[in-house]
């Protein structure tokens, strides 16, 4: 484990004010702690709420993630059908998140939020996702699908997800918990609550699912809840996260894969560190009982430099030699390359957004109004550096660039609640103008905008108490990145590329039901019709160029849970994906060309025909709770051209990618009267070798993870 001066300095803060808090609160220790009511945005809140949301929703509580004692974000969001999230590094750092055939390389086409405040750092100029916060620290998820989109975005695609984090207690109260594993992991979580005001600190650590692979990040978040007489209250939150990998970029050759096995990574030389600040605010005033006015105000900054010797299998950084000793399978020294490039990352953004929720009569109809707006920037400051030794962390400038958004949003949708029916006409507008330089000398700047009408409508009736019905059809829209749009370059002007914003009509319909106390269902059809969909290959490049074509993709999804408090329960997520076809040949962003092996009628890249997340489970009263869960992903392809032979093409960026089924287990007991719990946890049982990822080369699930821990709250 690394300790710099200034992780010495931040343990020796953290000292202070876990002291400071204890001393403080410590007179009410011995009261049960009590949540407060804290302003926030929720996307669907109470279960109770899905009776009138116009969409599919899940929400997966801290009792779940807690049962399974799930290791990564990734593991998490298996639970909710519809949801394909694919490995990466082995850590759950960067979640590939994708919803209903959508390709999940880096969460481009889910919105993310954290208490409904943008999670992204450049949600609207580039929405790739190369941090993400530790599942440890939320209190639930929420995923919403379908037409009540529109009250979020940018992205309307394929879905919400919003973490939740936990509400400040007014006694005195908290937890601390330790976990230990294989494969160098450490996991050290300790939170402190009382007087409304909440403390959380996290380390963890661990190797990755390939060699010479390591990361260790640390994660602080302080909020603070007060209110402002009767009829206002306040959140204030600030969170600092950094993380420290040695991670390489390249996944291997179909050659190396064979010859070395699936954890080799000769790239040891490589390495990502990161380092972001969040800061945000949420007010809230009830001006009756039945209009209120919720405002976010948030700001972020985001700092990623990852150095790296190759970036995809092809990649000829370290010259042709050594890319095809890599092709052919043999060995290769990385010290042997006078090359690394730093691709180092600067991100800010702030914005505002009010909403308005009332209760009110349109036409003698009941109901129920949120609309809103809000005001966005986004700055990304781009650098690459080109050094002349493995270990170098200076070189050459090689790119300079400034990339600046600017959004306006505004958003309304209605309830017309007629008794057992109720219908929710929605409209959001986005407006999005961008600006491009390049500050090399000589470089050219350019600047473009787009603006989007999005209309929706939904619809939900109740049968019967504990049974309602549901449908809805909405606009599908999400902005390209800024890169993709504008290109600069050294010379006289600018260019803009042939690429527009993603589009589509999304539609689905399904049924929610609480059939008996012990049993809840919820099936869904949908069926997303793009009329121009951006299809990631590889952000880095190589052999999978950017794409864009028209796609549709319709299925069924199928949830629900089984079971008492105490005896035999069960889970299952499922999602049936038949159709995920190009319907036109697809074309390179960058240049218009068509790609290779590209035709109507053939099945997108990463659209796995199924995925099933089951669990079956045993709990007593005594405090004994122990389950085994399976997590299914079916074969997928990796190319448009839908290349079955994964030995066609040397580069292991081909080929189909097999169906894997990883069993995980997970043992819990709870001494109550101490309030300890005891687990232990068993992550793919069979230790099974498989491929989540060809996108640059030959990426590999985790190995067997085997993990124990305790935690005491008090």
């Amino acid at each position: 484990m690394k300790c710099t001066a200034g992780h010495r300095h931040a343990a020796a803060r953290l000292s202070v004010l876990v002291a400071a808090a204890a001393t403080a609160h410590g007179a009410l220790a011995q009261k049960a702690p009590q949540a407060m009511t804290a302003p926030r945005v929720d996307i669907i809140g109470k279960r109770e709420t899905l009776e009138r949301i116009p969409g599919s929703g899940d929400v997966i509580d801290r009792d779940a993630l807690d049962t399974s004692r799930v290791f990564t974000t990734n593991e998490a969001l298996r639970k909710v059908p519809g949801i394909n999230a694919r490995d990466e590094e082995g850590f759950g750092l960067r979640p590939n998140i994708g919803i209903r055939g959508l390709n999940p390389t880096r969460s481009t086409k889910v919105t993310l939020l954290e208490d409904g405040i943008p999670l992204s750092y450049a949600p609207y100029g580039d929405n790739a996702s190369y941090y993400h916060p530790p599942i440890d620290r939320y209190e639930r998820i929420e995923v919403l699908k379908g037409s009540g989109q529109v009250l979020y975005g940018p992205q309307t695609i394929g879905g919400v997800i919003n973490y939740v984090t936990p509400t400040p207690t007014e006694a005195f109260s908290g937890f601390i918990g330790v976990t230990g594993g294989n494969r160098d992991y450490l996991n050290a979580h300790a939170r402190l609550s009382g007087g409304g005001l909440m403390l959380d600190m996290m380390h963890k650590q661990g190797d990755g699912a390939r060699d010479n692979t390591h990361s260790e990040l640390r994660d602080i978040s302080l909020k603070k809840v007060f209110a402002i007489g009767d009829r206002q209250g306040v959140t204030l939150r600030a969170n600092y996260y950094t993380e420290d990998s040695t991670v390489t970029y390249s996944g291997i050759t179909n050659a190396e894969y064979r010859n070395f096995g699936a954890r080799y990574n000769p790239f040891k030389n490589d390495s990502f560190e990161t380092r972001r600040i969040g800061l945000s605010a949420t007010h809230e005033i009830a001006f009756n009982a039945d209009t209120s006015l919720i405002t976010n105000l948030y700001g972020s900054s985001f700092n990623r430099d990852w150095w790296r010797q190759s970036s995809t299998t092809t990649d000829t950084q370290c010259g042709n030699a050594f890319r095809d000793a890599r092709l052919a399978g043999q060995t290769v020294n990385p010290d042997s390359c006078n090359s690394v490039q730093g691709r180092l990352r600067d991100y800010y953004q702030f914005g505002i957004e009010p909403r308005l929720r009332t209760r009110h009569a349109f036409l003698g109809a009941p109901s129920e109004l949120e609309t809103g707006f809000r005001l966005h920037h986004e700055k990304q400051e781009r650098k690459q550096l080109n050094g002349a030794a493995p270990g170098a962390r200076i070189g050459t400038l090689t790119e300079d660039n400034e990339r600046d958004t600017n959004a306006i949003a505004a958003f309304a949708q209605n309830k017309f609640l007629l008794g057992a029916l109720t219908i929710a006409p929605g409209l959001r507008y986005e407006f999005i103008d961008v600006k491009r330089t390049d500050r090399r000398v000589g470089g050219n700047s350019g600047s473009e905008s787009l603006s989007a009408v999005i209309p929706s409508l939904g619809a939900t009736y109740v049968i019967q108490e504990g049974t309602t019905v549901f449908a809805g059809v909405h606009r599908g829209f999400a902005p390209p990145r800024v890169e993709d749009l504008v290109t600069t370059g050294t010379g006289p002007a600018a260019t803009f590329t042939n690429v527009g914003a993603e589009r589509s009509w999304n539609f689905e319909a399904g049924t929610r039901a609480q059939i008996s106390k012990q049993l809840n269902v919820q099936a869904t059809f949908f069926r997303n019709n793009f009329q121009r969909l951006i299809a990631v290959g590889s952000i880095a490049g190589g052999n999978l160029p950017l794409s864009q074509g028209e796609a549709l993709f319709q299925g069924l999804e199928l949830g629900g849970r089984y079971g008492d408090p105490s005896g035999v329960y069960s889970t299952a997520a499922i999602t049936f994906l038949p159709t995920a076809e190009q319907s036109t040949a697809f074309t390179a962003v960058s240049n218009g060309a068509a790609v290779a092996g590209s035709q109507a009628g053939k099945r997108l890249p990463y659209a796995p025909k199924t995925t099933a997340t089951i669990a079956v489970g045993y709990a007593t009263s005594a405090g004994l709770d122990v389950n085994l869960e399976a997590q299914h992903v079916g074969e997928q392809f990796s190319d448009f051209g839908n290349v079955a032979d994964p030995n066609s093409d040397a580069s292991g960026q081909f080929g189909k990618i097999d169906a894997f089924t990883v069993f995980n287990a997970t043992a819990n007991y709870q001494l109550r009267q101490y309030g300890l719990t005891l687990f232990v946890t068993v992550k793919n049982i069979a230790d099974k070798v498989y491929i989540v990822d060809r996108t640059r080369g030959i990426l590999p699930g985790s190995p067997r993870l085997v993990q124990a821990g305790l935690r005491w709250e008090f």
